[in-house]
């Protein structure tokens, strides 16, 4: 049986390569050195770049007809939905032939074991070249988390291109008709929750998240602001007394305040809830901001409020994370042509007329331009300015096998919300994540 599998697998692998041969490889090499145009130095070359269906995608796709003409790079682009993508570059990659040059990912998920692979180039020799990175490329522009998300055993796997950070929603028609400001601490914002919950009337004081595993970003914030995390020196620490805190917390506000059904609840529902005027508070991800405030979308849209996340005994320390990044292949034949597109792709240029379109991007001058500001509320974007600049660079644990240890983490955040023995259930998880760990080491 065995025998068979490996077989198949082999026989998988060399129809799939075939296929990119047919649709023409990206590994033309870069063209000699000493070319006569010393404005074109990797003129003639294709580089091959896999990328996600994603708006950054679509927006970057209609200028690379301009990078083409300025470089001389041919820029070979396939577009796939997120699963394909995953799969396409496990197969590529893993046969180490050269056939990917850049291809984005998605750092949370993927970056511990492509990393632990060996399939991304180290960036930060690029980085900190003056001749190939020159000073207004901006590298030093980055906020600090999402660079850190993209970051390795101190290797930098790729550079950030769409970002996000947890912040507060709340109805400012319901705080003003209570006499209330937008939360600063968690303390207030469990009071909040508190004066506003009036199920009587069909308003909940809050609503997250409650599903277990989904649940696990949003319960990140909870825990760096109250100086907990979920790894420390190489093992889990969410039995610790601050873990425990946080995870109290979140489970009492959806279990006093929060709607009936919170534990089937994902964004997408917690979202519809806070739309619908059904909750006073909602806290998630501030790139899902159109959800609630779309005319054809929510029913309160121009009376949400965003807050920066409130702060814990550590401070107010959101999750400011890489959603997606931009990276360059190991095996890639074309190492300094695919950093020129790379490179281009995340200028301080493209970068800002992509996010006027609405992708929010990690770059800080960006945020504080005409120009990167105009697609977003004001102060929406006076929030993801002062969240991007403090926050963590994770909103889950950083493991090979993430949807194994959200299923762990969320089985403590579920016993929070049901009301049942937090720490038995925090002391039960954690030995089951360290196991993962030791397992993951082998």
């Amino acid at each position: 049986m065995k025998r068979f599998q490996r077989t198949w697998a082999l026989i998988m692998l060399v129809a799939i390569l075939g296929s990119v041969a047919l649709t023409g490889c990206g590994g033309t090499k870069e063209a000699p050195k000493g070319t006569s145009n010393s404005d074109k130095p990797y003129a003639g070359t294709t580089i091959r770049f896999l990328a996600a269906n994603h708006p950054w995608t679509e927006t970057l796709k209609t200028m690379i007809p301009d990078f083409e003409a300025k470089t001389g790079i041919k820029v070979q682009m396939e577009s796939i939905t997120e699963n394909q993508l995953t799969q396409k570059l496990t197969v590529e990659l893993t046969s180490g032939a050269g056939t990917v040059d850049v291809f984005m990912q998605r750092p949370l998920q993927e970056a511990k074991l492509f990393d632990k692979n060996g399939w991304y180039t180290d960036l930060t020799t690029y980085m900190n070249d003056a001749k190939k990175t020159p000073a207004e490329y901006g590298a030093s522009d980055y906020f600090q988390g999402p660079m850190q998300t993209e970051t390795v055993n101190g290797h930098l796997t790729g550079v950030p291109i769409v970002t996000e950070q947890e912040i507060v929603y709340y109805r400012k028609d319901l705080f003003q008709a209570a006499n209330l400001k937008a939360p600063k601490t968690i303390a207030d914002l469990e009071a909040a929750a508190k004066k506003l919950n009036n199920p009587d009337k069909g308003i909940y004081g809050i609503v997250m998240r409650g599903k277990g595993n989904p649940a696990v970003t949003q319960f990140s914030s909870f825990l760096y602001s109250e100086g907990g995390n979920f790894i420390e020196n190489g093992k889990f620490v969410l039995d610790s007394p601050a873990a425990t805190k946080a995870v109290t917390e979140y489970g009492n506000l959806l279990k006093n305040y929060g709607p009936p059904g919170v534990l089937n609840m994902e964004w997408p529902q917690a979202a519809a809830i806070f739309a619908q005027g059904k909750a006073a508070m909602w806290v998630d991800a501030n790139s899902l901001y159109k959800n609630v405030t779309a005319p054809d979308k929510s029913t309160i849209g121009d009376k949400v409020g965003f807050a920066m996340f409130p702060a814990g005994d550590k401070g107010a320390l959101p999750y400011s994370v890489t959603s997606w990044g931009l990276s360059i292949a190991k095996s890639s034949k074309n190492q300094d042509a695919a950093w020129e597109f790379l490179k281009w792709a995340t200028s301080k240029e493209v970068t800002t007329k992509i996010q006027s379109t609405g992708v929010p991007s990690a770059r800080t001058s960006v945020w504080e331009s005409d120009e990167g500001k105009k697609a977003w509320p004001a102060d929406w974007v006076s929030v993801a300015l002062e969240s991007g600049k403090v926050g963590s660079p994770a909103d889950r644990p950083l493991v090979i096998n993430v949807g194994k240890a959200r299923d762990l983490v969320g089985n403590i955040i579920t016993a929070a919300i049901t009301g049942k023995d937090v720490a038995a259930a925090a002391k039960t998880n954690n030995d089951a994540l360290n196991q993962l760990l030791t397992e993951e080491a082998k």
